[in-house]
């Protein structure tokens, strides 16, 4: 059978290690799950590893880990919109914002919940996503920091995430200036700069990240290991955290050249593999995972080998060399994952999701750890 495996053991050491680095930074941290699509036994097993703060752009996932971790923090990472304003407040404790309208009914709406809501103010420096421009910060703030049920936590940026800006220290240090600002101009502290992603964790292992930055919101280094400032795996860290098992339904010796026409009758774009010449054969092995499930282009066969040679809606076709390896029709094999590639795989309905090893026995485990490996965000000691 087809299914994605959840490794907990991976997720634990990842977590744990990315706790170290926070630690000594001195910041509080956010778990960032919006890739897993509220899946219950992973939020469950994130409470069992202490973890005390999760972020979800998301309202059905917050729903979902509201249900089954109910006392775990949340974050809404997404802009709010104000027919969403109920259930933003009924559901995180903290959401990210850049419209004084949307918190303003935020506001109405933690009034009639008789409620505190918590913000972030975003601010553009460069990504041109969410935010609002720094020249109408003061402004801004003047606008929402009375505001009787709301508690501006801080400021905050995104960096990374859609125009592909790689984050500089220059940036995270404008953050800095612009708290300073506001702290002297409304004489309020101002506890939280929330400016930090997995993109910025390097520059917090080469000691460049300025200290006042003090809050990450942290997700594909833990569910994937990836070191999006460089390419590859950030050190130390895992990425065996999360990876497909598909089975084989076919395995046959085949030609590697295309006899036939080749054109744009595919729907689907597939980069070439290595060139192969006329007349090359090898084996094939067919998988029943298409790209109705995931994105293929983001697997990576974990045998080093193989390679992926295209894929259909329901097929995918992955070449393993001059000999079969002794697999077999019925055999499994397994890929790492890239962010899109998980995302679909975990929001899809096809592949089920499975957890190993078992909760329970993360549970046991886990007791019996000293403390000092348990992984225990410290939002409250910023606040």
């Amino acid at each position: 059978m087809n299914r994605v495996i959840i490794n907990l053991d991976a997720i634990h050491h990842n977590l744990r290690t990315i706790n170290k680095w926070m630690q000594r930074h001195g910041a509080a941290w956010t778990v960032v799950t919006k890739v897993c699509c509220g899946h219950a036994d992973t939020m469950r097993a994130l409470e069992i590893f202490d973890v005390r703060s999760i972020g979800d752009s998301r309202l059905e996932n917050l729903q979902e880990i509201k249900a089954v971790v109910p006392n775990i923090e949340t974050w809404y990472m997404r802009m709010p919109d104000i027919s969403s304003a109920d259930q933003v407040v009924s559901l995180s404790n903290v959401s990210l914002n850049s419209e004084i309208s949307v918190i303003q009914a935020l506001n109405q709406e933690a009034q009639r919940q008789n409620k505190t809501h918590r913000i972030i103010i975003m601010i553009e420096l460069g990504d041109l996503r969410e935010g609002i421009l720094p020249g109408s910060l003061v402004e801004f703030y003047k606008a929402v920091f009375n505001l009787s049920n709301i508690d501006v936590l801080g400021i905050g940026a995104n960096l990374g995430c859609l125009a592909g800006a790689v984050p500089s220290v220059d940036q995270f240090m404008q953050l800095v200036l612009y708290r300073e600002l506001l702290e002297l101009k409304f004489g309020r502290r101002l506890p939280m700069i929330s400016g930090g992603a997995s993109v910025s964790i390097p520059l917090v292992l080469d000691g460049q990240m300025p200290r006042a930055i003090n809050h990450f919101r942290i997700g594909e280094a833990v569910f994937l290991g990836t070191d999006l400032l460089n390419g590859g795996i950030l050190p130390e860290l895992r990425s065996d955290t999360v990876m497909l098992e598909a089975e084989i339904v076919e395995i046959k010796e085949k030609g590697l050249y295309a006899q036939v026409e080749t054109g744009t009758a595919t729907p689907f774009h597939t980069d070439p593999i290595a060139e192969v010449a006329p007349g090359q054969r090898g084996y094939r092995a067919l998988i029943a995972v298409g790209q109705l499930d995931t994105d293929v282009e983001g697997l990576t066969p974990e045998h080093p080998d193989y390679q992926i040679a295209g894929a259909s809606s329901d097929l995918t076709v992955v070449n393993i060399g001059e000999e079969p390896n002794g697999l077999k029709v019925g055999d499994s094999m397994r890929f790492y994952l890239s962010y899109s590639a998980m995302v679909r795989l975990m929001g899809g309905k096809y592949i089920p999701q499975t957890v190993a090893p078992p909760l329970e026995a993360m549970m046991d485990r886990h007791i019996s750890e000293p403390a000092a490996t348990q992984v225990m965000p410290a939002m409250e000691t910023l606040i």
